[in-house]
């Protein structure tokens, strides 16, 4: 794994390139086929960890938009394999995150509840808030 500020132009098979501040890793597929597979990264896209220096990404990578149609988890470092991901299963993982997207940002955007205006302006009122 190599944290970095911006991806660099030409990857190294086998490293997981991770930009916090701009919020993706970037990595070539893991089948070898030379792809780039971007992957956003927050609250509504994947989470990668790191223990000893190796990296742990969730959920799984579904490339079914590039022609090898790898499927992996990246745990630890190491490539966990899954199934191919067919075309009917691609269009829902990307309708899955586009509603998960959307959910989130509509919640970020929602006032809070009348009576959690009111708790908090009564906690206010008594010094606890």
């Amino acid at each position: 794994m190599a944290e970095v500020h911006y991806v660099p132009a030409v990857l190294e098979p086998g490293v997981l390139y991770v930009s916090d501040e701009y919020k993706i890793a970037m990595h070539l597929c893991a089948c070898g086929c030379g792809s780039k597979v971007p992957v956003s990264l927050g609250p509504t896209g994947w989470k990668v960890t790191k223990r000893n220096g190796k990296p742990t990404v969730r959920p799984s990578i579904g490339s079914g938009q590039l022609p090898c149609n790898s499927h992996y988890f990246i745990t630890d470092g190491r490539v966990d394999w899954l199934r191919a991901m067919s075309a009917a299963q691609t269009v829902a993982a990307l309708k899955s995150d586009h509603g998960r997207r959307e959910a989130y940002y509509r919640d970020l955007n929602r006032k809070p509840r009348w009576w959690v205006r009111l708790w908090k302006g009564l906690l206010g009122l008594v010094g606890l808030g």
